[in-house]
């Protein structure tokens, strides 16, 4: 029971953190003017929560990550080859959750490419072949598209800003919604365990954190309210990851030390 708790906070987590950053893996933004705010339900817990987050951040996650890209350039960038190629189990059932057959057809082949010729992923051969660029999609995304409002912003512990949608869209992950989930943890065979499954959900978190830690440094430092700046970031970019609308229609930019520039991109 408690290693099953364990996989799905893991699940929660790479969602909860990936959901701060494009389709790229860049934090965007840190104003929000045009969508609507999210409703902060419990605000006063949420922010207890998040100064816990940032605490923990400081202490551990940000460590972890700063020793990762110590690494060598080879392996960071295998590293986080072989996690992307490992997310593209979610995308694909949500492809086609969405009714987008044909980008459900392109991940598949983007899959089966970069897991055999790619080494298990670790090298992006549909990226050198042409393929066209790869975007993630998840089941908070997917209830999102079927109309489901986001309802209350919720801050959880360790994992970081979510929605109640963004949460359950989380646990059918581990409801048989992840392949690499059925398959580490249920399918008996002696290459697949949980601790892989685990190893890799935590990998793809610090991954995503060694890409950006001057943008969470920049968006805390020239933010009055660092709390509500990822609280707008957080709901602009998943309204823009369910329209599909990558980019969204703001953008800010870091310019220098003491500049941030908000560009209209209409």
């Amino acid at each position: 029971m408690l290693k099953k708790l364990t996989i799905i906070l893991i699940s929660i987590f790479l969602l909860s953190f990936n959901a701060n950053a494009g389709s790229d893996g860049d934090l965007k933004s840190n104003k929000v003017n045009e969508t609507k705010e999210i409703k902060d339900c419990f605000e006063k817990l949420n922010r207890a929560t998040f100064a816990f987050n940032q605490g923990l951040d400081k202490a551990l996650i940000k460590p972890l990550a700063e020793g990762y890209r110590n690494l060598p350039d080879p392996i960071q960038r295998g590293t986080s080859n072989a996690v992307k190629n490992l997310s593209t189990l979610i995308t694909i059932p949500n492809n086609v959750l969405q009714g987008d057959v044909k980008t459900a057809l392109i991940n598949t082949g983007r899959l089966v490419v970069n897991t055999t010729v790619g080494l298990l992923g670790t090298i992006d051969v549909a990226n050198k072949m042409g393929f066209p660029k790869y975007v993630k999609e998840d089941y908070g995304q997917t209830l999102g598209a079927w109309g489901i409002g986001p309802g209350c912003y919720i801050v959880l512990p360790v994992l970081g800003p979510s929605t109640l949608r963004d949460t359950a869209g989380s646990f059918a992950n581990v409801m048989g919604g992840d392949p690499w989930y059925n398959a580490s943890v249920h399918g008996n065979n002696e290459f697949l365990s949980e601790g892989l499954y685990i190893t890799s959900k935590a990998l793809s978190g610090i991954d995503f954190r060694a890409d950006n830690i001057e943008s969470f440094e920049n968006l805390e430092k020239n933010s009055i309210d660092f709390y509500a700046s990822v609280r707008s970031l957080y709901a602009q970019d998943r309204e823009n990851k369910i329209k599909n609308n990558q980019r969204g229609n703001i953008e800010v930019l870091y310019k220098d030390e003491e500049d941030w520039e908000e560009i209209d991109n209409k």
